[in-house]
């Protein structure tokens, strides 16, 4: 047996010379030559004490730290006291800081934010699934536009959004989703052009005092408790947004009274006027409307009780502005009023139609076919599909510069011809009692056509009418040389 090898000894040094300290051997190197391993060095204080060990989280899980194993809860109490950036840093570690940084979001309640910390908040919203409270130190913010997911809940009252909106001297946009805990309303900026709020309900008082503002859109719950007085509300308008261009309001308490109460506001600058879901306005609401606006390229009422009449009185007060018109959801209108309106509206560009003409209206679904409204934009659920008796209404079309029709849902459309040389967009979906015997489309330049829910042999007969166009046209090209 080999006698075991001896330490290097350490000679005292002589007086009067300093003694040089020699670079350490790597560990590898002194395991070779027989050396004990030198001492781990202790954590800091801050996160271990070797005084008192830290007792185990209640899994028992681990993370090696410096050679050691810390439980994972004394990590993240430790990333709790870092900022937003220092956690992001540490979650780039490795695979267990980042689980621990995970850990971090899933329980923060409150987040603040400086403006050099701004840029991380699109990135941060999506982890803190239990953020309750969030603090913005912005002095130069813009815009702000807050959407909630399924199960986020907004807490915001009148009174924060009120100081919001005037403690930003230079808040321009404002976009919030899911409002239903405001209480009332009271804004007033001279810099906001631009504000859209939806989820409202039973707002106790309504007063928008914004000069420049361009742009408006308030979106209320169906519920029926809603109360808010929209009366009081449009009178408002006229005199505290004096430069309103484009105006959207969705809301079941929609009335000719409120809409009578718009013509006062002498709103006579609005070019876009949005007012749904109204079931109260008439022909009466229509004819507010034509008194108090001059020049409307868009307008949308749909779900209002407006017949014919109504439609023709649009037609004769803006025949040369016009060029969307949205009336889904009018059960009083019919294939009489669609063809006066695309006949005497040249330059329109868009028609919406959509659950106006059904066959049955007893064996209907009740309830809201509008499953999102935010702006303009309207989503409609699967429908039922209830079997109904046809009313043989034919339906003709033409037009020079429509480019997108909507006929969903209208089931009462037995027979359909359009004429649309610009047409791009055709919506048949649910047409049910539509022959295909009896639909002609003379459209070359249709790209798109939904016929969700239709029959088998009616979806055959639109590819073919389709390829018949698309032939037709090829064979135009050629003749002209284009």
């Amino acid at each position: 047996m080999r006698p075991a090898q001896e330490g290097p000894r350490l000679q005292p040094p002589l007086p009067g010379r300093r003694r040089r300290r020699r670079a350490p051997l790597p560990l590898a190197l002194l395991l070779r030559r027989g050396h004990p391993p030198p001492p781990r060095p202790l954590l800091r204080r801050a996160l271990l004490s070797p005084e008192k060990k830290p007792r185990p989280d209640h899994d028992g899980r681990t993370m090696e730290l410096g050679g050691r194993a810390v439980p994972v809860d004394l990590v993240v109490e430790v990333l709790r006291r870092l900022g937003p950036r220092g956690v992001l840093d540490a979650a780039a570690v490795s695979r267990a800081w980042r689980d621990c940084a995970d850990r971090v979001w899933r329980v923060a309640e409150e987040l603040r934010l400086r403006p050099a910390a701004a840029g991380l908040l699109g990135a941060l919203l999506p982890r803190c699934a239990a953020l309750s409270r969030l603090v913005l130190h912005m002095e130069s913010l813009e815009t702000l536009e807050i959407t909630m997911a399924d199960k986020a809940i907004n807490n915001m009252t009148g009174e924060e959004l009120s100081r919001l909106v005037s403690e930003k001297h230079s808040l321009s946009i404002l976009k919030i989703g899911g409002c239903s805990n405001l209480g009332f309303l009271n804004l007033s900026s001279s810099s906001l052009n631009v504000l859209w709020l939806s989820d409202l309900c039973s707002l106790s008082e309504s007063v928008i005092s914004c000069p420049n503002m361009s742009e408006l859109s308030l979106c209320f719950t169906q519920q029926s408790t809603e109360c808010t007085d929209l009366v009081s509300l449009m009178d408002g308008l006229g005199r505290s947004c004096p430069n309103l261009r484009n105006l959207h309001i969705s809301s079941i308490q929609l009335s000719n009274e409120a809409v009578s109460a718009l013509e006062g506001a002498n709103l006579r600058g609005l070019c876009m006027l949005s007012l749904i879901l109204g079931s109260k306005m008439t022909d009466a609401a229509v004819a507010s409307i034509v008194r108090s606006c001059a020049s409307l390229a868009l307008l949308d009422l749909s779900g209002s009780s407006i017949s014919d009449s109504g439609v023709g009185m649009i037609c004769k007060a803006f025949p040369h502005t016009l060029s969307r018109l949205l009336l889904a959801l009018c059960p009083n209108i019919t294939t009489c009023g669609i063809q006066a309106a695309t006949a005497q509206l040249p330059l329109l560009q868009l028609m919406d139609c959509g659950m106006s003409l059904r066959s049955n209206l007893q064996n209907e679904k009740q309830g809201a076919y509008f499953g999102e409204i935010n702006g303009r934009i309207r989503l409609c659920p699967k429908l039922p599909t209830l079997k109904k008796q046809p009313m043989r209404q034919k339906l003709i079309i033409k037009h020079d510069n429509l480019k997108k029709l909507s006929l969903w849902g209208c089931s009462a459309i037995d027979a359909l011809y359009v004429k649309c040389p610009e047409l791009i967009d055709l919506n048949l979906n649910t047409c049910t009692n539509l022959h295909p015997e009896r639909l002609l489309l003379q459209c070359p330049n249709l790209k798109n056509v939904h016929a969700f829910g239709c029959q088998d042999m009616l979806i055959g007969a639109i590819k073919n009418q389709k390829l018949i166009n698309r032939k037709n046209l090829m064979k135009q090209c050629v003749s002209t040389g284009v």
